[in-house]
């Protein structure tokens, strides 16, 4: 981690992240792609519960970063004990709060999948969706905080040979519980449930447990102030960012609403097919963060800041050379889903075009919050990650929904992509100029926001 080439590293531990947040992606469009040939309605279910999927996310998110991003940093620094504790902790906290709110979901389930968005046409096959999607949540968030936990001890080829189990499963799984055993949506729902169970089983048993890997021992679970201090400072940015891009996309969901269940479902294909893109530069940057955290806990601040200009530059030109395909074939790409709907082929398209203009710049944007996240820079990272999502997409989307009708709802995501660039650019510049000074040294004139030493939360 400290002596490396990091051109090198990154693409040695990025590749299996790279992997990992593809084949996750695959098999998010498969739910897309095989629910799309039983109807329109049918695939709007699923975007009514994209929402949901990323409240999922920001959890896992929330407690495997925030964990992770500690033990990379205590690591770097030598201290293995911290580490444990700080793994068993995140795990099992994750694991209470989201068994308690999927609990409370299920009982209220009606009124949820109403406030998600759902149409009177699309809320039965939404409600049969969403019911196992939240028996599977505690599974799904304890698989991902692993999977996060493991990818910062510098493990993420581990970390895919769970994920990319489950995954492949799943694809495999979903036509025959959709078509053969003729269960519908609920059987797209119910082949995910099984199968993030078998993910968190791989990643616990194989990877947990394996020599070289800090173990989860469940008599190390710590619960205490300090502990979940760290744990809120490394994973708060992460539940900023997918927590409010759940609340944007209930938002669209409403509004897209208006325009009938073809709208719904053209902005759900493009979700899948975006975050397919996204999920490439995410990967890339989970490779950067455990460089990041080990390097910035043993002061050797000369390569976070190499590792980060070489990862901008990757992401941003690798996103460019998709968004070209992705502009050139749209019409034949939203086919692929809804091929006997024009409606739903003629808004994806546009919607999807249009996101092709800003995502490119999402590259920059994505590594400042990796960096500022992983050094524990709490309040810039907290920023950067609302940028998007919360302080510029859902106004713009209020603002141009009554302008431009639905046009306003396809023009607001690559608008707010654009504009949180105003206040991404500087914070990041700020975080930036702590770490242009000697290795080993840092400039209390830059950032306060926390200091460079590892704390001690035993």
């Amino acid at each position: 981690m400290t002596t490396e080439p990091v051109e090198k590293l990154v693409f040695t531990l990025g590749l299996p992240s790279i992997m990992i947040m593809i084949v996750s992606a695959i098999y998010n469009m498969a739910d897309t792609y095989f629910v799309a040939s039983l109807g329109t309605s049918e695939v709007a279910a699923v975007g009514i519960a994209f929402p949901l999927m990323n409240l999922i996310q920001a959890i896992g998110f929330f407690f495997g970063q925030g964990s992770g991003n500690y033990m990379a940093r205590v690591l770097g620094a030598k201290d293995t004990e911290n580490a444990s504790r700080m793994a068993a902790t995140g795990l099992v906290t994750g694991f209470i709060v989201m068994a308690a709110i999927a609990a409370i979901l299920i009982v209220i389930l009606g009124p949820f999948v109403g406030f998600l968005g759902a149409t009177e046409t699309i809320k039965p096959h939404a409600m049969d969706f969403i019911f196992f999607i939240l028996l599977a949540s505690p599974w799904m968030v304890a698989a991902t905080i692993l999977n996060q936990q493991l990818r910062f001890q510098g493990s993420a080829s581990i970390a895919l040979v769970g994920i990319m189990s489950g995954a492949v499963l799943n694809i495999f799984m979903e036509p025959v519980f959709i078509f053969i055993f003729g269960w519908g949506v609920k059987g797209s729902a119910s082949a995910t449930m099984i199968c993030q169970f078998i993910s968190f089983c791989i990643l616990y048993f194989y990877g947990c447990t394996r020599k070289g890997n800090i173990r989860i021992n469940f008599r190390h679970f710590s619960p205490t102030v300090k502990r979940f201090a760290e744990m809120f400072r490394g994973g708060v940015p992460a539940l900023l960012r997918q927590g409010l891009m759940s609340v944007a996309n209930i938002i669209i969901n409403h509004f897209a609403g208006f325009y009938g269940d073809a709208a719904i479902a053209a902005i759900s294909i493009v979700n899948r097919i975006v975050m397919f893109a996204n999920s490439v530069v995410l990967g890339f940057g989970q490779g950067f963060q455990p460089i990041c955290g080990f390097n910035y806990g043993a002061k050797i601040y000369s390569r976070v800041k190499k590792s980060f200009w070489f990862c901008v530059r990757v992401a941003c030109g690798g996103l460019f050379a998709i968004c070209v395909l992705l502009e050139v074939f749209a019409p034949q790409i939203i086919a692929l889903f809804r091929k006997d709907d024009p409606q739903v082929i003629a808004i994806g398209t546009l919607s999807l075009r249009l996101n092709c203009i800003s995502l490119p710049f999402m590259g920059f944007a994505t590594m400042c919050n990796m960096i500022t996240q992983t050094m524990g820079v709490a309040l810039e990272a907290s920023i950067i990650a609302m940028a998007r999502q919360g302080l510029m997409l859902i106004p713009i989307l209020f603002i141009m929904r009554p302008i431009f009708g639905l046009l306003g709802i396809q023009m607001a995501t690559p608008a707010s992509d654009l504009l949180s660039l105003a206040i991404i650019i500087p914070l990041t510049m700020k975080v930036l100029r702590q770490i242009s000074i000697p290795d080993g040294t840092i400039d209390t004139r830059a950032v306060k926001t926390h200091s460079d030493k590892v704390v001690d939360i035993e």
